[in-house]
């Protein structure tokens, strides 16, 4: 009866140790899955559904659901259709790193007006998530998290004029001042003349760059800039 009880006590023992290390092991691949995932998805500066289902190793459409569980947690922050943003980046991103979702949020665009006026140092008026650019596609404010994204639509002959700097599309500082000009003379455009340092732009580079411009444009900033 001893040797019964024994061998009883010894089948359950070694079976809550097998259980034990099954449930060590699947403890251990799910968190080897959570880690991979957040690396491989931290290391983006954005991603789509399909960069989730490949960090899961699940199909598209049980990524759009957890996609959408997420966004509901605030784990991740969805700025338009299909373009996530994990809020753990979200929180250390700079100016540099908002700038190239600026670039990609709207292709093609590039960033202009007074947020690139700002960037070059020609005006005193510094906006805080506040991101303006220019497109040839449609208008657009896209909101996420405190951050503003505006796109102002302009004729494709006046989309040019700007650099790549640092990873992220940019207009130089006479462009942005013309695109700001530009559409402050279509009445879309508020635009303050008192806070631009105007000795700062380049006069020769503004009066090329405004050819192609009505002439309107032309003479407020002849007006203005004295030239």
């Amino acid at each position: 009866m001893a040797s019964i009880c024994c061998g009883i006590t010894l089948f359950f023992y070694l079976t809550c140790v097998c259980q034990g290390r099954i449930l060590i092991k699947n403890v251990k691949n799910l968190f080897l899955a959570v880690t991979t995932e957040a690396t491989s998805l931290q290391e983006k500066l954005f991603f789509s559904v399909q960069d989730v289902a490949s960090a899961h190793g699940i199909g598209l459409s049980s990524a759009h659901v957890l996609c959408s569980r997420y966004v509901r947690r605030g784990v991740f922050i969805r700025l338009k259709k299909n373009f996530y943003v994990l809020e753990r980046s979200w929180e250390r991103y700079g100016k540099e790193e908002f700038f190239q979702i600026c670039n990609f949020l709207q292709v093609p665009s590039y960033i202009s007006c007074m947020t690139a006026l700002a960037f070059h140092g020609i005006t005193t008026q510094v906006q805080q998530g506040w991101y303006e650019n220019i497109t040839p596609r449609r208008s657009v404010r896209i909101e996420g998290r405190g951050v503003s994204f505006r796109y102002h639509k302009v004729q494709p002959r006046h989309y040019f004029g700007f650099l790549r700097q640092d990873g992220f599309f940019i207009a130089t500082p006479e462009k942005a001042f013309l695109d700001a000009v530009y559409l402050n003379s279509l009445g879309r455009y508020p635009l303050d003349w008192s806070s631009q340092d105007l000795d700062a732009l380049d006069r020769q580079k503004l009066t090329a760059l405004m050819e192609s411009f009505p002439n309107q444009v032309k003479v407020r900033i002849r007006q203005k800039c004295g030239i």
